[in-house]
């Protein structure tokens, strides 16, 4: 007895020191977590969920070099342009009387969908219309999204829309009971409104409807149903397209949220990054014929999705077409390959972060190998985001299960049978049934070996592509705060702009001095093939040729895209309608030629308006001449990374490379200036 007493106690005593050594274990643990908090939280980003794990070749990244304000800075010439959008002159708040509703249905992709809302919101305007909440076509019910959403919703933000919009259309989120039930009983008048009609066509024809029926339905299918350039009288609508792409049309918050997720993870290295965007859809390369530049199965089907669009008109050349010839004639898009080669030429190093984004990526993951290979640190919205968190702004879906497959038919079933009770005898037996033909057709693109004609969608394949537009808004937001935006095409498959343009354009307005490359695709597949043969012993000449062809695109390409880009899509080039200019009129400034080509930058493009008062908040950052974006020490050791300079003795030529490389800065100064 004595004994078991003495080994309880001893139980109690061991029980009890272990409750004491844990207490102390837990208080040393939140002594380091209050007190070595930087080192826990520089470990804990270490250890991440994600696939993308940075590589970088040097830990420092100085902010501070010559080198970093030529590959990252903004452009110096363009930071007198700001956004102002505001109305300017007499613009009344729409009266409490209007000559009826508007109610519109619009089809496309993310960026046809983008610029129709902004039209028909001009349009309601013009017609002194209420609008009802566009339906988008591609986030209905009936396309398998979650019951939560309600089209427009999917993907904007209702709320914002309408109170953005408060003093200029009157937005309601339905239509009236008693004209929802005309609707369904097709009572109402119905216009299919052409691509970039006139503001005359709706006074001339869509008006006196509206006024007699009280309500006009619009099916909008081009992306855009009014004119990109609109006469001086009209520039007030114009301004008015400006606030609702770039103020009214919030995405809704959890995309918002997820894309401040990921646009916080993109700089967590304390790095600034490049966003790409391909552009390479298979309606737009099926548009340009540029099937030849793929292989195998995604050539026959860009040659399939071709003779679709000549059998409705919408192609008018022939199905086969050179895409080598189409490619030097700047007609497809550039490579990824090729957007590798210009970004390491022009200086960026490999470890530099590129995010490419884009719905869809013709060709898949096999395309973006060479850009990986140029390039450690290649991302985009899936290795910076977790299933969950996608699956957290789709909502609550249907599972969607395919049926079970129902009985053979009855014919085959009586094959079977005779097949299975043949007795001995030598007579000829039935063929054995054919086999399913599922197991002919594997994978999506299965159907070119078995059909001339492409399969309807699934509902599954209808989710996806209404996924894709949640896919592309957390792609839109990325690339309009990237630090460098490059696009690989800027047209459609429709030859209209695209999802690039959109990007180009925000930028623009947003903060024009952010770099943004507009390559010309003619001249970068020249100057692409002629190092193809021996790319890694590229020479100086050719390395000063691309960094003279990309850091000109920075201002040419702008003035370019007003006489390009602009007739397609207003959205692409808001300037001047959109913009105002902001002149530091100090002693200093004066004496500065960097103010004087910003003003003259200013008037090229046509901002001759000055901005507000409220604008002036302090003088424009002014930098010498020596030290502006046309400037900089053209390191070639970050190209040499990837390119090989040609010549045997480099450290022997350091000096006269050093004063080549001032003269080709000075040139290219005196270049600039003078435009």
């Amino acid at each position: 007895m004595k004994g078991e007493v003495k080994m309880k106690s001893k139980m109690k005593w061991v029980g009890l020191i272990g409750i004491v050594l844990s207490a102390f274990s837990i208080f040393i643990h939140f002594l380091l977590a209050r007190f070595t908090e930087l080192g826990v939280s520089d470990y804990q980003s270490s250890i991440t969920i994600f696939s993308w794990r940075p590589i970088f070749d040097k830990p420092d990244f100085p902010t501070n070099s010559a080198s970093y304000r030529r590959l990252w800075g903004p452009v110096k010439r363009l930071e007198s342009l700001y956004p102002d959008s505001n109305p300017r002159g007499d613009y009344s708040d729409p009266g409490s009387q209007t000559n009826g509703f508007i109610f519109v249905r619009i089809q496309g992709g993310f960026h046809e969908i983008r610029n129709s809302i902004c039209d028909v919101v001009a349009i309601s305007r013009l017609l002194n219309a209420t609008l009802a909440m566009p339906e988008i076509q591609s986030t209905t019910s009936s396309k398998g999204i979650s019951s939560q959403f309600k089209s427009f919703a999917y993907l904007y933000n209702e709320d914002q829309f309408i109170f953005s919009l408060a003093k200029d259309v009157k937005v309601v989120r339905t239509l009236p009971k008693y004209l929802k039930g005309a609707r369904r009983k097709k009572e109402i008048p119905v216009f299919k409104v052409p691509h970039s009609a006139s503001p005359f066509y709706y006074l001339r024809h869509v008006l006196p409807v509206l006024k007699k029926h009280s309500v006009v339905e619009l099916v909008v299918s081009n992306g855009g149903c009014l004119q990109a350039i609109l006469p001086p009288y009209f520039e007030e609508y114009q301004r008015l397209r400006c606030r609702v792409s770039f103020h009214a049309l919030q995405f809704r918050q959890e995309v918002q949220e997820l894309s401040a997720k990921i646009l916080q993870r993109l700089r967590a290295p304390s790095r600034p990054f490049i966003a790409f965007d391909p552009g390479m859809t298979r309606e737009s390369l099926a548009y340009h014929g540029c099937a030849e530049l793929f292989q195998d199965v995604h050539t026959e089907l860009i040659q399939h999705k071709r003779s679709w669009m000549i059998k409705r008109g919408i192609v008018k050349g022939k199905l086969s077409v050179n895409s080598a010839e189409a490619r030097l004639n700047g007609s497809c898009p550039l490579m990824p390959e090729e957007i590798g080669i210009l970004l390491r030429a022009y200086g960026y190093s490999k470890d530099a972060i590129i995010y490419v984004s884009g719905g869809e990526v013709f060709g898949g993951q096999r395309t973006l190998i060479p850009l990986h290979a140029m390039f450690d640190n290649v991302v985009d919205r899936t290795s910076l985001s977790t299933p969950w968190e996608m699956i957290k702004i789709y909502g609550k879906e249907v599972n969607l299960v395919n049926p079970p497959p129902g009985p053979p038919p009855f014919e085959e079933v009586k094959k079977l049978a005779a097949w299975k009770n043949a007795g001995p005898r030598p007579r000829p037996l039935p063929p054995p049934p054919a086999r399913p033909k599922s197991y002919n057709i594997e994978g999506w693109w299965g159907w070119v070996a078995e059909s001339d004609n492409e399969p309807d969608s699934t509902v599954m394949e209808l989710r996806t592509n209404a996924h894709k537009l949640l896919w592309e808004a957390i792609d839109y937001l990325i690339c309009v705060e990237a630090d460098v935006f490059i696009p690989g095409f800027d047209r459609d498959g429709k030859g209209h702009s695209n999802f690039a343009s959109l990007v180009m354009g925000h930028r623009l307005y947003q903060s024009a001095a952010s770099k943004t490359f507009r390559p010309d695709r003619k001249e970068a597949a020249k100057l692409v093939d002629e190092i193809r043969d021996h790319m890694y012993q590229a020479n100086r000449t050719w390395l000063k040729s691309v960094r003279r062809h990309l850091r000109k695109t920075l201002l040419d390409g702008i003035i370019e895209a007003s006489s390009k880009s602009k007739p397609l899509s207003f959205l692409s080039h808001p300037v001047p309608e959109c913009s105002c200019s902001r002149h530091d009129t100090s002693f200093e400034a004066s004496k500065n030629s960097s103010s004087k080509l910003s003003s003259q930058v200013s008037t090229t493009l046509g901002v001759t308006h000055q901005c507000p008062a409220w604008m002036d908040t302090g003088p424009i950052s002014q930098l010498k001449d020596k030290e502006n974006e046309d400037d900089g020490d053209e390191d070639d050791s970050l190209s040499g990374l990837f390119f090989r300079q040609s010549g045997g003795n480099n450290e022997g030529d350091g000096d006269v490379n050093a004063k080549e490389e001032n003269q080709f800065e000075d040139q290219e100064e005196l270049e600039g200036g003078e435009k």
